[in-house]
């Protein structure tokens, strides 16, 4: 009875951060432009401006998070293999220093992994050095994301 109870509170709980970022983003974005981001093929705008804008359109609450504290995403790296992408992305703006960062790249490699064209996403090694020791120890033990390190840019010499 009582885990009932528990979980019930839980759903009502993420219902209520659900819709509350979702007005949140609705304030700060164009909802016709972010339904026109979300239904195109990243392969489409793979090498262009859109690409970023279609990530971002494709996150759920997370979008909240990156948006409300000035933050976002870049494109590190991003490959394709049969058809699907394998991102390596960074975190820009305010989300470097941001304690929470930790769970918005959780939320960030979830909401994209759930696309039909994202195979994987990981996280540039680059951003454990923006956090104190303890967020690196934090993350690299619990943190559900994978790290590698940056593609060089030494290629030839």
């Amino acid at each position: 009875m009582d885990d009932d109870l528990v979980a019930k509170y839980a759903a009502e709980a993420k219902a209520a951060m659900d819709a509350e970022a979702a007005r949140r983003v609705a304030e700060t974005t164009n909802p016709d432009e972010e339904e026109r981001l979300r239904n195109l093929s990243l392969f489409d705008v793979l090498e262009s401006e859109h690409f970023v804008p279609a990530l971002l359109a494709r996150l759920g609450p997370v979008r909240a998070a990156l948006d409300g504290h000035g933050g976002g995403i870049a494109i590190t790296q991003a490959e394709e293999e049969e058809r699907l992408l394998d991102l390596v992305l960074d975190l820009t703006g305010a989300c470097l220093s941001c304690g929470a960062a930790p769970g918005t790249l959780e939320g960030v490699k979830t909401d994209l992994e759930a696309d039909r064209e994202i195979r994987r996403v990981r996280f540039s090694s680059a951003l454990l050095d923006t956090f104190d020791e303890l967020g690196r120890e934090f993350i690299l033990a619990h943190g559900a994301v994978e790290f590698v390190d940056p593609p060089s840019d030494e290629a030839g010499e």
